[in-house]
């Protein structure tokens, strides 16, 4: 029954079925077609799968993620991080991951930081003499830190649907998108000095200063938020609800009309929420049937049985969220698969937090590969440029991801030394 559920679920996938209801219709299938009697089980897993305080952050964070492009801040963090990176040579490519290293700890969506920041960073760049093609690759792969960085929604779902800690996840992410922000900025300033298109601007410190100001409250942003859920005195789910306060704050405190725009901003947001949720409540029934079949059980034997050694196990399993991560959207992928893996990561010794990045790393390298590769579409579409030629350029950035995801994978440390160091072991 489980090959039938696979199989139906690629089937209405590739029949442009949308994928949450792909997954409830196969899911509900097999469960009838194994045991007509438990036909129940299916609508009480998607209440109880969409069920979870936790998963109320979602829909918080993409709007306030959606209220903060609406209000321009996008602009004032390029400007800020454009003052501090612009003198380098290749500063302006360099700027465009900073800004999004900015903007991720607000938003937590890729999709999000790329439509935000490439209005503003890509022609620019292109003024500047960058090809459209190194413009829209060094977006895409910086945009992709949001799911890494906290506070990111995959990590949300990841931590829900594992029973994980959201704060640790949270503080896990730090050091690796640092260090994913850190490769990606190297990689663009070691190409725009090959491609001759290194342009360099003085550096100014009263430039600084006032851009800095202009920025001073979106920074404070994730300061106030991370900073509160860091220090345990509020929840990641009350976080939320504070960032689309805060961001209603500064779009007022900026805009005298604010609140008249703001009904395609609701209606956006709301459409991603249903899609991330209707996921969710059918991972729930997919987990429980899988569950019961012990699938993941099984799947984890197998592979130890079959592949001799932790890191043969760990390089597998990369392997396979690799290739996942180039079909699946981050949120289908985690839905989906984590259930089945998280066994075998347990098998092997990784940390559930570990587990936790490894994931989310693999999942941004697979927002840029083809043939999905959300981020990468939506790069390619603002800076007009074709995907083949872009991704010839984006794979050098996706080997520096994948430097960071060798990190992540074996040596724990990297992911695991911050939440440890904050929360203790």
């Amino acid at each position: 029954m489980t090959f039938v559920l696979l199989s139906g679920i690629v089937a209405l996938v590739l029949l442009r079925v949308p994928i949450g209801f792909a997954l409830v219709a196969a899911s509900a299938l097999v469960i009838v077609l194994d045991d007509p009697r438990s036909s129940a089980v299916v609508p009480l897993r998607l209440f109880h799968g969409a069920d979870s305080f936790p998963l109320v952050a979602v829909p918080l964070f993409i709007l306030a993620g959606a209220l903060m492009n609406r209000f321009g801040i996008s602009a004032r963090l390029v400007d800020f991080a454009s003052s501090l990176v612009g003198f380098v040579r290749g500063g302006l490519a360099m700027t465009t991951t900073l800004a999004s290293m900015f903007f991720s700890e607000i938003s937590g969506s890729a999709v999000a930081d790329a439509a935000a920041l490439g209005s503003v960073l890509v022609p620019a760049m292109t003024k500047r003499g960058y090809p459209k093609a190194f413009a829209a690759a060094v977006l895409s792969a910086s945009a992709s830190i949001a799911i890494i960085i906290p506070p990111s929604v995959p990590m949300i779902l990841y931590g829900s649907i594992t029973e994980t800690s959201i704060t640790r996840l949270f503080l896990a992410g730090v050091v690796p998108g640092v260090l994913t922000g850190f490769t990606i900025m190297v990689t663009s300033s070691i190409l725009a000095r090959r491609g001759g298109f290194a342009e360099r601007e003085p550096f100014a410190l009263p430039l600084v200063w006032t851009t800095f100001r202009r920025a001073l409250a979106p920074l404070s942003l994730p300061l106030i938020i991370l900073g509160g859920i860091f220090s345990g005195l509020f929840t990641p789910t009350e976080a939320a609800a504070l960032a689309v306060v805060a961001a209603l704050a500064i779009g007022l405190a900026s805009e005298s009309r604010a609140l008249s725009g703001l009904r395609p901003v609701f209606l956006d947001a709301a459409r991603q929420t249903g899609s991330v949720m209707i996921l969710v409540a059918a991972s729930a029934v997919v987990g429980w049937y899988l569950t019961v079949q012990q699938v993941p059980q099984i799947l984890a034997d197998s592979v130890t049985a079959t592949v001799q050694g932790t890191t043969a196990s760990i390089l597998l399993l990369n392997a396979a969220l690799l290739v996942a991560g180039m079909f699946l959207h981050s949120t289908a992928a985690i839905v989906l698969l984590v259930p089945i893996f998280m066994p075998l990561a347990s098998q092997i010794g990784i940390d559930p937090v570990q587990f936790g990045l490894i994931v989310s790393v693999n999942l941004a390298i697979g927002q840029q590969t083809p043939p999905v590769a959300s981020v990468l579409i939506i790069s390619c579409s603002i800076a007009d440029s074709p995907m083949d030629e872009v991704f010839r350029v984006n794979m050098y950035f996706i080997a520096a991801m994948l430097v960071v995801l060798l990190l992540v994978s074996f040596v724990p440390s990297v992911s695991l030394w911050l939440p440890n160091l904050v929360l203790g072991s």
